[in-house]
């Protein structure tokens, strides 16, 4: 009986990594991915009908998800560690102009761009219209809503720098 069991999680988990391969190759085709980019494990979903860039040595974890809509890109640098359960998107609903009664919000647009060797830890979400340099750790657990320069640790809700590396170029 044990070895039935066996069996049948071995034949579950092949087939699950199976469709997730099928579905990272349609990303790997549809969007503009390195060969060097890993999915890092299950619930990866990376959608919409705009640019999505990502550079060599990257890997983002379990349950994130990219959006890019229409006319807009993200861009993600090399050598980055995206955590598990990340969620970046170029497009939100505008809440200066948000009417309940009929639903029909508008939303503001913008791109994505993270630069090369960043950290973004688990939980974080990353909104429209941010730019990111490079070096940078993102604690988790963190909304990023403005502009980061390079070579810091950011952290919170909203996202302020903590420490500045000096050390970097």
């Amino acid at each position: 009986m044990k070895i039935i069991k066996y069996i049948l999680h071995y034949v579950y988990v092949i087939l699950k990594l199976s469709n997730n391969y099928v579905v990272y190759e349609r990303y790997r085709k549809k969007y503009n991915i390195s060969p060097t980019f890993r999915f890092n494990g299950n619930g990866i979903i990376l959608s919409g009908d705009g640019d999505i860039t990502i550079g060599e040595n990257t890997y983002i974890g379990e349950y994130s998800s990219i959006q890019s809509v229409e006319g807009c890109s993200v861009l993600i640098g090399r050598d980055c560690a995206i955590s598990h359960n990340v969620r970046l998107y170029t497009s939100n609903y505008d809440t200066n102009e948000i009417i309940f009664e009929n639903m029909k919000n508008k939303t503001k647009n913008g791109n994505v761009i993270i630069g090369d060797n960043c950290w973004i830890g688990v939980n974080v979400l990353i909104t429209e219209g941010v730019t990111i340099g490079s070096n940078v750790v993102i604690g988790g657990n963190s909304v990023v809503t403005k502009n980061i320069p390079s070579n810091c640790v950011i952290g919170g809700v909203p996202a302020r720098i903590i420490k500045i590396n000096d050390n970097k170029e």
